[in-house]
């Protein structure tokens, strides 16, 4: 007999342990849930603010007649104590009286210096850092669900976040192919402290036992990017950092788009003496990049460019453009809830449109502890765009499993270099005679796959590659005799035999164990985009990197506290009496 599809919220409905566990009922003598606030934050030298924040309680809600006409805002102001007074550590722009408390250093700090939330703890030797201004969180949250219905921002927040301050901690990631060609290189990315923001809502998922235990001691991590529109418009394509030096009859400013044989700017004139006139001053590290939608090469797409210079020249090959993007790009790690089908946002970073992922990302996974410190980590789903180096080897380093998806080479489409390399275009190990071999399950403890060739030539087994003037099955084969009944025996770990990393992964590509994990984690990084597309966050209402940074970052804790909200609303009305 099949089991019918059932939607993600009719799966939780029959979790006894949800129903019983995360309805308002069961957390009734918990409530209001308090926002953590992370040790070592000082107190903010503010003392007298501009508004007022009383946390409503949650009596109104033992009426269940009143849960009809409460949206997700409103549930989460009865089940979360925003006040800065409480143990709570969110900043909610409401609450500014004189009241002490842990949420404050959240709050506001004296304007300064500008570092785009990136700061966590001091450099060395330097003296205590002040937390980032979040004074306007809660309208800021509020306005996405408004703009749903009313799509008018001025009347709600009439100014947006100020950008983040902070003394930012750069720490230092190394980078390279690892026998693939590539050069090793040191890379510097700063601490992200507005993840705080992230992880006191997660924490707040956890103790309302929405996140099982079961999930988070065996974690599924899923980084995905997504381009957001600038607030700018974009006049120039070819905008870069030197568009934005002053330029003099001494020192000339360079035009990138000249570099490419386009019209560019002369900067000539007035209006080009400190900027390029064709550069948005509002929004400086605003990028343009081709967005095609895949990290996959599309030579065999149907809709792939031809070769326009000749047959013989392989690397003429026109590329496929694909949609001309300007502005930035959000790079958000989405905690996966197999069991119960859903995903919240537990770390993020924003960068230029045309930024690469990979270190951006392994440094986010070097600060998962921080942020995480009981987080048991399983595995990392991600798309070909992570398949370098940084984030592999950091997968690697913290015991993740590297469910991340194969980026192409070249090299790959030689069959004959396969079995001279040990492997083909999928990872899998391949012997001396072409034959592939088979996986024999992943040691944890030891962080190795073991494969073996099971003497596929001697049991009729096709060869994956087929070797001129050889003769099959190969009688040479020193694996063939009695004292190896499993053949030929490799453990593959970090890297294969010539140091590269691009293609080992620790689950076989393709098997069913793969496809259930890439599969959930790709649905999550959809669903989040979705939200952020629905809220009108395609195109930031905000300019410069700074107070963009600072919206998705609220924004991403918002949609886990209305996660929050709209789970306990399933679990408290769920059907009496559903299976098991």
């Amino acid at each position: 007999m099949l089991l019918p599809n059932l939607s993600p919220a009719q799966t939780r409905a029959q979790d006894e342990s949800f129903v019983r566990q995360c309805s308002f009922h069961a957390l009734r003598p918990d409530l209001p849930l308090r926002w953590p606030t992370p040790p070592g934050i000082p107190d903010s030298p503010k003392r007298r603010y501009r508004s007022h924040y009383v946390y409503l309680g949650s009596d109104d809600l033992d009426d269940p007649a009143n849960w009809e006409h409460l949206s997700a805002l409103d549930l989460v102001l009865r089940l979360v104590d925003l006040a800065l007074a409480s143990a709570a550590g969110l900043a909610t722009g409401l609450d500014l009286s004189t009241r002490a408390g842990p949420v404050r250093p959240r709050l506001a700090v004296p304007r300064g210096r500008l570092a785009m939330g990136q700061q966590l703890v001091p450099c060395p030797g330097a003296t205590q850092p002040a937390p980032p201004p979040l004074r306007r969180l809660c309208p800021a949250l509020w306005l996405p669900q408004r703009r749903l219905a009313h799509r008018r921002r001025g009347a709600l927040l009439p100014d947006y976040p100020r950008p983040p301050l902070g003394y930012p901690r750069r720490d230092r990631l190394r980078g390279g192919e690892g026998g693939g060609g590539g050069e090793e290189r040191t890379v510097e990315v700063a601490v992200q402290s507005l993840n705080y923001l992230l992880a006191g809502a997660v924490t707040l998922l956890r103790e309302a036992h929405l996140i099982p235990d079961s999930a988070w001691q065996a974690a599924l991590l899923c980084p995905d990017g997504m381009i957001h529109d600038a607030a700018s418009r974009m006049h120039c394509a070819f905008v870069q950092e030197g568009c934005y030096q002053p330029t003099s009859a001494q020192t000339p400013r360079s035009c990138p788009a000249k570099g490419k044989d386009r019209r560019g700017c002369d900067c000539d004139t007035d209006r080009c003496t400190q900027l390029c006139r064709y550069a948005p001053v509002r929004d400086p590290q605003a990028r343009s990049v081709y967005y095609e939608g895949t990290n996959q090469p599309r030579t065999h797409h149907p809709n792939a460019a031809a070769r326009t210079r000749g047959d013989a020249d392989p690397s003429s090959e026109v590329k496929v453009q694909g949609e001309l993007r300007y502005g930035y790009r959000s790079l958000t790690f989405q905690l996966v809830v197999p069991s119960r089908c859903f995903s919240v946002p537990a770390l993020d970073d924003f960068l230029p449109s045309n930024a690469r992922e990979e270190n951006p990302s392994a440094a986010l996974l070097r600060q998962l502890e921080r942020f995480y410190p009981d987080l048991g980590l399983d595995v990392v789903a991600a798309d070909a765009g992570l398949g370098y180096y940084a984030f592999l080897h950091t997968c690697y380093q913290l015991g993740a499993q590297r469910v991340v998806d194969l980026r192409a080479d070249r090299t790959d489409q030689d069959q004959a270099h396969w079995t001279v390399r040990g492997y083909d275009d999928r990872g899998r190990p391949v012997c001396p005679y072409g034959y592939t071999f088979t996986a024999n399950g992943f040691d944890a403890r030891r962080r190795r796959h073991k494969w073996f060739c099971n003497q596929a030539c001697l049991k009729g087994h096709p060869s994956g590659v087929y070797l001129e003037n050889l003769t099959y099955p190969p009688q040479e084969c020193p694996y063939q005799d009695p004292h190896h009944p499993h053949g030929q025996v490799r453990n593959i770990a970090e890297t294969f035999d010539d140091g590269s990393i691009r293609l080992v992964r620790d689950i076989p590509v393709g098997t069913p164990t793969w496809k259930r994990f890439y599969h959930r984690a790709r649905n999550a990084a959809e669903d989040h985009n979705a939200d952020l597309q629905a809220w009108g966050l395609k195109r930031l209402p905000v300019y410069g990197q700074p107070r963009g940074r600072a919206l998705v970052a609220l924004a991403d804790t918002w949609i886990s506290l209305t996660t929050l909200a709209r789970l306990v609303r399933e679990a408290t009305f769920a059907p009496e009496g559903a299976p098991s």
